[in-house]
């Protein structure tokens, strides 16, 4: 453990259920926003959309909408959103929705201040692969300041509404991987429970154990802290505690506000360390099928990603903590060790429904999981670098053999 650790998390949070409706009372960055959704209906059929426009009505905000954001965002998108700021003349984004919209929407706060030039010295959409990190992207400095960004999730999964990171995918590549800066944080983030009301149960699973495992993956990474370990710990206890309520009675607002704690814990969990192995692995999944979302590949892969540490004893001291953090009695643990953080993991799993999600529904097959594993490695080595333990194509590919249905 680190002993010594900076901490930079300079978000605005308005947190807790009614917390939209004050949005039109803050500061904005702006007086003209570029709304961002994704292509599909349930902001809108649910109001969100409507009471967002609202309130920056309110506020005095101009507004225009752009609903393309995919589950896991493209290049093109992210290009296309970021040159529709930049001709509207749009001085901040506001993105609406989860953790694909925020992402997307700091990709689209880069492209909007930073255009390419055609070779007349014409200004044209810029290019979000210059700035990303791994695989063939550029990993650019990001030469002027990305427009401001105000988020309102409806979700509770990423966290992104108070890092200043995001993940996005090129589809000709095959590629997902890291934009990361400073100068991404969000301006402003309202976490209103009662916009995840509405959130299917399948979905509220998908996200909420992506929650849980940011806290988890952090609290076993090689570059944890003394105040990420604090956050982690506090975050795997309200994700484990909450979420099979939120995914069997959805109109549960205490589970799903403890829930929606546990994932922007999540966010300041990211800020501290980092996300291991187990992320990057399913980066590779997804980047090869993009409807997987992401927090399903992560369900998949989970128990064997841990089992595999905690095989070699990567950290056992710490998969026995997240055992008893998660209900674990001393029984549990005198008779299992390390392993009772895994049976833990299985009894969440199967108390929503998701101990049985198969790889090939996604269209996976066997024949390509040495493929997967190898663009995971070569494409996330940031995140693969926070392991505990150091893993191998051999290693990643027998994480994917033992999860694969």
């Amino acid at each position: 453990m680190t002993e010594t650790y900076n901490f930079f998390a300079p978000t605005r949070v308005l947190f807790g259920a009614g917390k939209l409706g004050e949005l039109g009372d803050q500061a904005l960055p702006g007086k003209k926003a570029l709304v961002v959704t994704t292509g599909g209906k349930s902001v809108k059929a649910n109001g969100y959309l409507a009471r967002v426009e609202a309130e920056l009505d309110r506020a005095g905000v101009e507004h225009v909408l752009f609903d393309r954001i995919e589950p896991n965002p493209l290049r093109a998108t992210v290009n296309a959103g970021g040159w529709m700021a930049r001709e509207q003349g749009c001085d901040f984004v506001l993105a609406l929705g989860g953790g694909s919209v925020m992402d997307g929407s700091k990709g689209i706060c880069v492209v909007a201040a930073n255009p390419g030039h055609d070779e007349a010295g014409n200004e044209v959409a810029g290019d979000i692969w210059d700035y990303v990190m791994g695989g063939t992207a550029k990993a650019l400095p990001i030469p002027n300041d990305p427009l401001p960004l105000v988020c309102v999730t409806t979700t509770a999964g990423t966290g992104s509404e108070v890092d200043a990171g995001g993940v996005l995918s090129c589809e000709e590549r095959d590629e997902k991987l890291r934009l990361g800066s400073p100068r991404l944080f969000p301006a402003l983030s309202v976490v209103d429970p009662e916009l995840m009301l509405t959130v299917p149960a399948r979905l509220t699973a998908f996200q909420g154990f992506d929650a849980l495992f940011h806290n988890v993956e952090c609290y076993i990474a090689n570059n944890h802290t003394l105040m990420g370990d604090m956050i982690c710990r506090e975050g795997i206890r309200n994700a484990a505690a909450s979420l099979a309520a939120c995914v069997n009675d959805g109109s549960n607002l205490e589970a799903r506000t403890q829930l929606a704690f546990a994932n922007t814990l999540g966010g300041y969990a990211m800020v501290c360390s980092g996300c291991c192995g187990c992320h990057g692995t399913e980066h590779g999944m997804s980047a090869h099928h993009h409807d997987l979302p992401h927090g399903a590949g992560l369900i998949m892969i989970a128990r064997a990603y841990h089992q595999h540490m905690i095989d070699v004893h990567a950290c056992d001291e710490r998969y026995v903590d997240m055992a008893r953090i998660m209900g674990a009695s001393e029984a549990d643990v005198a008779a299992r060790g390390a392993s009772a953080f895994v049976d833990q993991l299985e009894g969440l799993m199967q108390a929503c429904g998701m101990a049985e999600l198969a790889m090939s529904k996604w269209g996976i097959t066997r024949d390509e999981l040495p493929a997967i594993a190898a663009n995971a490695l070569e494409t996330n080595d940031a995140l693969f670098g926070h392991d505990p333990a150091p893993l191998s194509v051999d290693d990643v590919t027998a994480i994917l053999e033992a999860s694969f249905k």
